[in-house]
């Protein structure tokens, strides 16, 4: 994979060197399914496990980079948004002259589906509140709220890796996902614990729902004002979100901030030079 800078309005796009440089938009409309990953499909091209580099992205105040590829799936490194998030740091990032706009919520919507549910709030800057409820006794209940401000989700968020069971290994190899996992890039639960502490976060699980539920909503196309208020959701329910917003602008309106809110780190970025991983 490779990150290459992009003029401003490209927002961000994936490049598919396999199959000559084809092109799909990190945006809501091309999700073509979402399980255990988000995946991108445009004219029957896929992009799968989106996520983590889209939360990095986010997270870094990147709004406009061609991502190039030679396969259908992001390389996984960690399992955790930091690699990239380092990588971009250390690669440097530049200011574009073109204003920021957001997407600010002006009226509530909320999803429901069983005890999933998913609701965004008129807010005045971007936050995040997280529910989770796994029946692993390493996991049971855990909720993680922030606002997306002064550093934060590099600091709180961007480290936190993500999970799975060997149970369910098997169904997520047929299914073409986590081609290069392993305990390197994982953390492996099984019945009776973890098979790869130690946790980088007491509270790590939920922090990775957190950097998932980022990366899905960067699909707006728009880092969004609003107060995002999840419970055991999950990428479906995350897209579902990103699906309605879209289709009904009634709910928001896009908006240029005269003192704009720091992301993460900084407003209105590009990658300044290419990257490599």
């Amino acid at each position: 994979m490779t990150i290459h800078p992009a003029p401003a309005g490209t927002g961000i796009r994936f490049r598919r060197t396999d199959l000559n440089g084809f092109e799909i938009e990190a945006v809501g409309r091309n999700v073509a399914r979402v399980s255990y990953a988000t995946s991108l499909m445009k004219k029957g091209v896929l992009i799968s496990t989106t996520e983590h580099l889209l939360s990095a992205f986010v997270g870094t105040g990147i709004d406009n980079a061609i991502v190039e590829l030679d396969n259908l799936e992001l390389p996984i490194l960690d399992g955790s948004a930091r690699p990239f998030v380092e990588m971009i740091q250390q690669t440097g990032i530049r200011k574009q002259r073109r204003a920021r706009s957001y997407m600010k919520i002006l009226r509530t919507l909320e999803l429901r589906e069983g005890s999933k549910f998913i609701g965004v709030y008129p807010a005045e800057t971007y936050s995040v509140s997280y529910n989770i409820h796994f029946p692993h006794p390493m996991i049971g209940k855990e909720a993680f709220e922030l606002a997306l401000t002064n550093g934060t989700y590099v600091r709180e968020i961007a480290s936190a890796r993500t999970f799975g069971s060997r149970e369910d290994e098997k169904a997520m190899r047929n299914m073409g996902l986590i081609r290069g996992a392993s305990v390197d890039n994982c953390i492996v639960l099984t019945p009776e614990g973890i098979e790869n502490g130690p946790l980088r976060f007491p509270d790590e699980f939920v922090r990775h729902k957190v950097l998932d539920l980022v990366g899905d909503l960067a699909l707006l196309g728009k880092q969004i004002l609003g107060s995002v208020v999840a419970d055991r959701a999950g990428h479906a329910m995350h897209t579902a979100l990103v699906s309605r917003l879209l289709r009904d602008s009634s709910l928001w309106e896009l908006v240029t901030l005269p003192a704009e809110p720091e992301p993460a780190n900084a407003p209105r970025r590009n990658a300044a030079a290419g990257l490599s991983v």
